[in-house]
């Protein structure tokens, strides 16, 4: 039956695609390349490849292969087919958070969900094989605070060090809160380049959370060196301290004020790392 061999010549296609070394594919992609079969019949086949646990729909119309290495997991780790999957959705992204952190050595516990920072429109995140992929959005990627690291298929684009730490200080939540922030802070302190806190750095990042990451370097953390050229680059571009709260979602009344950082320390934080 033409349903039959539509599935068989569908597989077929998709073994050539894992000797090619790759590990994902669009729909129009499998359209274009067996024409004498209709989008429905196409479209039935990958779905029965699905359930056979063969592929897994990412996204509407990009579907990726479980190369026979991770078949036990169901699917391949994020970081594998992110990149693929942004570029045929045509949308700038980094990957964050403890996953770039990761790349740095640091955060050496595997995250239970990935983050992915995109521009608008928002995206939803996705379950799929018990892995949670978590899209935040942001105005603008800052392209020229990315860094580019090789994968098993090719590459993918992560926040440099230095926006890493401030990403992690602005989503305290996402991450575990901010105990542990510091505890990924004091591990990627040696990734971070002091003259990577520039004029584009600082004139990026939130004043409020440059003044809780300086707090946090010099006091939490004894990174006195990084603190103090962090202070002087804000000093520099002209960046106005005023008061904020070391924890943005907590009381702000009656805690004390550090004055240099002008930081209101409403939260205590474990000396322990």
């Amino acid at each position: 039956m033409r349903s039959q061999s539509s599935q068989h010549r569908v597989e077929e296609w998709i073994d050539k695609q894992i000797a090619y070394g790759r590990n994902a594919f669009s729909l129009d992609r499998v359209e274009s390349e067996l024409p004498q079969y209709s989008e429905t019949a196409i479209k039935r086949s990958l779905n029965r490849l699905s359930r056979k646990g063969k592929i897994v729909s990412a996204h509407k119309g990009y579907y990726v292969i479980v190369t026979p290495q991770y078949s036990s997991r169901g699917i391949l780790p994020p970081a594998l087919f992110i990149d693929g999957l942004m570029r045929f959705l045509e949308r700038p992204y980094y990957i964050g958070l403890l996953n770039a952190a990761a790349f740095y050595g640091a955060a050496h516990q595997v995250p239970q969900e990935f983050f992915v920072f995109t521009s608008f429109p928002p995206m939803r995140p996705t379950v799929k094989k018990g892995i949670k992929v978590n899209y935040i959005t942001r105005k603008e990627i800052p392209e020229n605070l990315l860094e580019e690291r090789k994968t098993e298929t090719g590459t993918i684009k992560i926040s440099s060090p230095e926006l890493t730490a401030a990403d992690l200080v602005q989503h305290t939540k996402r991450v575990g809160g901010l105990n542990r922030v510091v505890e990924v802070l004091a591990e990627l302190t040696d990734a971070i380049r002091t003259e990577k806190m520039n004029k584009e750095f600082i004139q990026f990042v939130p004043t409020a959370v440059i003044q809780r990451l300086g707090y946090l370097l010099e006091t939490a953390i004894g990174a006195g060196a990084l603190a103090e050229e962090l202070y002087r680059s804000a000093n520099l571009y002209e960046e106005k301290f005023f008061p904020v709260p070391l924890n943005s979602t907590g009381r702000k009344r009656g805690f004390p004020l550090e004055t240099r950082w002008n930081i209101i320390v409403n939260e205590s934080i474990d000396s322990e790392q």
